[in-house]
């Protein structure tokens, strides 16, 4: 992998400065007063840069209101200390609220955890996600002596099969999901159909990480699948417009559906609102499907 950033303008330079210095110091404070060995024990091995500003091609574009994240993998020695809420809430609130800021960071910022053992397992698979970081990725911050496994190579025929597998399954999965919704909407039952709309959503997200790249983050967060796919392509940005008051409120109570639509009293969605996310996942599953298919078509061409 990379090691410099000199790509980069200087001002995104320092806002990668305090990304690293915010994580590392987040982390060390969520660990040091732990008494298990695991946690103890536990290091964060590498902060690595991958994405568009990695590669180079990242995108600011104020009229068209889309800007690309900074997009990061922190790799630690234990699966426990992947656990977000555990160990990497207190570092996402302080990198919000630096983002909100806007005095030492200006760039959104999208972070993926992992345990070192797991990245070389799914280097060894040849997972298009992780070999593409090791192939255009920038290490921030490594400590010595924790060296990631070389890249397998899939051959065509294998991407070609596991490809094609994970569409059939994901997209029939979301597919049902929306079927779900759109009984539960005829029911009247709101908060259900709101549940359903997620999960439907969540799932084309997926369909399209597994078959571009053999992987998906393990996370619920529409924001994170939202900003992750919209790496791979940023046109999925014009899913969500965001142009007004009620189309940035949809965006959120579909955002909020997975937990409060099932838990709170308090969570309220109208059939209007529905209605609209419907259309917008709507789009989002046609645009999911040529892509998946584009793929496809690439895999059986080359196999």
């Amino acid at each position: 992998m990379k090691l410099s950033l000199d790509h980069l303008p200087v001002g995104k330079r320092r806002e990668l400065e305090f990304v690293v210095e915010t994580l590392r110091a987040a982390f060390a404070r969520a660990i040091a007063h732990r008494t298990m060995p695991r946690f103890r024990n536990g290091k964060l091995l590498k902060i690595i840069l991958f994405g568009s500003y990695a590669r180079g091609d990242w995108v600011e574009d104020p009229v068209g209101r889309y800007f690309s994240d900074f997009d990061i993998l922190v790799v630690v020695n234990h699966e426990d200390l992947t656990d977000v809420p555990e160990f990497w809430i207190k570092a996402e609130e302080a990198l919000v609220e630096a983002l909100a800021s806007g005095q030492h960071l200006r760039t959104p910022v999208s972070v993926i955890h992992h345990d070192l053992d797991d990245v070389n397992e799914q280097l060894k698979l040849g997972r298009y996600f992780f070999t593409d970081i090791v192939r255009d990725g920038v290490v921030l911050f490594e400590e010595p002596g924790y060296a990631l496994t070389a890249s397998a190579r899939l051959s065509a025929e294998q991407a070609l099969q596991e490809s094609r597998d994970y569409y059939e399954e994901w997209l029939t999965s979301a597919d049902e999901f929306l079927d779900n919704y759109r009984f539960n909407l005829g029911q009247g039952r709101n908060k259900n159909a709101a549940f359903q709309l997620h999960q439907a959503t969540e799932r084309y997200y997926h369909t399209l990480f597994l078959v571009l790249t053999l992987y998906s983050p393990k996370t619920h967060s529409l924001n994170q699948l939202r900003k992750l796919a919209e790496g791979l392509d940023p046109a999925l940005a014009q899913v969500w417009p965001g142009q007004n008051k009620f189309e940035r409120r949809c965006y959120e109570l579909i955002r909020e559906a997975y937990v409060k639509a099932r838990y709170s009293r308090h969570y309220h969605i109208t059939a209007e609102q529905l209605t609209w996310l419907e259309e917008r996942i709507g789009v989002l599953r046609e645009m999911v499907r040529e892509r998946c298919e584009k793929r496809l078509a690439e895999l059986q061409s080359a196999a």
